[in-house]
């Protein structure tokens, strides 16, 4: 599948909306000034209303992408219903977003606890804390799919497009598979794939596009020197695996990852 111009336009002005949103969540982060545990509630009186509007903004572009691509797949209207709390917010993870905006203060009191220089262990919030925000956005973007596409029988099959500079390995993979629509599609942190709902009249099959498969083969063959279409020499569902992340869902990874845990985490005394 290729991208459509009504893919394209939506892909814009949800980038604009993640530009936007990330931008005001990094300007309140850097502008602390200091990060220590009184300055937790002074960022996210900030960040997490920029959060949640962003998060809304996706939500309801995604929700008028789908009403028209559904208008223009099944030439039939629907008017889909969207309740906001169910793909924005708390329901996003199912933790409150106060837990989760803590986290990259946590990252630097655990870097400094390590004797992590200042700057570094500031570099190490500061990427965490994007990596949880552009996560969120994502999720309210399948949340939403996930919601609408239970309005539309015509929908079959999710597939992931490439669309953005965030693209990535994991993502190419992905999008050689379909997915059914009842499957919240597999992300990984950070994935700003465009996540879209398709027809079919029959199962086309969980492999959708074999010549991007097989560029994928050569480029893991340029990169370890062997290959194996069959999967014994390389078994590719080694390489790469979706599995279960305990808040955000299905997530796209290399087996051997782990996910961090309260016992990981070293708070300041």
């Amino acid at each position: 599948m290729s991208l459509t111009p009504l893919d394209r336009q939506y892909g814009t002005a949800v980038r604009g909306v993640w530009m936007s949103t990330l931008g005001r969540v990094n300007r309140a982060w850097t502008g602390l000034g200091s990060w220590r545990g009184d300055d937790v509630d002074r960022f996210q009186r900030t960040a997490l209303p920029a959060m949640l509007a962003g998060q809304r903004q996706v939500a309801s572009l995604t929700t008028t992408y789908l009403e028209r691509l559904y208008r223009e797949t099944a030439d039939e209207g629907v008017r889909a219903g969207l309740d906001f709390d169910k793909v924005t917010g708390r329901a996003l993870r199912g933790v409150d977003p106060s837990e989760v905006y803590e986290r990259p203060f946590k990252e630097v009191w655990t870097a400094l606890s390590e004797d992590v220089p200042l700057d570094d262990a500031l570099a190490r919030g500061a990427h965490r804390l994007e990596t949880i925000a552009k996560t969120d956005l994502q999720l309210a973007r399948t949340h939403t799919v996930r919601q609408v596409g239970d309005e539309m029988p015509r929908f079959t099959y999710t597939v992931r497009e490439l669309q953005g500079e965030f693209d990535c390995a994991l993502c190419m993979i992905a999008s050689t598979q379909r997915y059914r629509k009842r499957d919240l599609a597999p992300i990984h942190p950070g994935c700003d794939c465009l996540v879209k709902l398709v027809t079919a009249e029959e199962d086309p099959g969980q492999i959708i596009d074999e010549a991007k498969l097989e560029a994928i083969h050569d480029a893991v063959e340029a990169a370890i020197g062997t290959f194996d279409r069959g999967g014994r020499a390389v078994d590719y569902r080694k390489i790469i695996i979706s599995r279960e992340h305990g808040e955000i869902g299905p997530v796209l990874g290399y087996r051997g990852q782990r996910f961090t845990g309260p016992d990981d985490i070293n708070l300041p005394t």
